[in-house]
């Protein structure tokens, strides 16, 4: 399981996220992801605990809580929606044939 957590300062770093979430069992993985084009956090991180239950503790802790002078928003992640390649690409041309009968 791993653990989502939201409304991050942009400020935060991983060594922060590792301590806060050091107070609630041992943390094995922090995700912080960030922008492709400026490089900053994005406001989001993912935080993965030795066990369910200390991850269930430290969310049942921090979500809500004020961190950072911003409020948490902490939860079981969800697993990762595959997107399909199908509707890449797609300009909305679906209508352009519409006016071809101009004489």
């Amino acid at each position: 399981m791993s653990i989502y957590v939201g409304n991050l300062s942009y400020q935060v770093t991983e060594e922060d996220l590792k301590l806060a979430f050091a107070e609630y069992g041992k943390v094995s993985r922090v995700q912080l992801p960030t922008d492709r084009e400026t490089g900053r956090p994005r406001g989001f991180a993912f935080v993965e605990m030795e066990s369910d239950t200390q991850e269930q503790a430290a969310i049942d802790a921090l979500d809500g809580a004020e961190w950072m002078g911003r409020d948490l928003k902490v939860n079981k992640a969800k697993p990762r929606e595959e997107r399909s390649n199908s509707s890449r690409g797609s300009w909305g041309g679906g209508n352009a044939r519409r006016n071809n009968n101009r004489y």
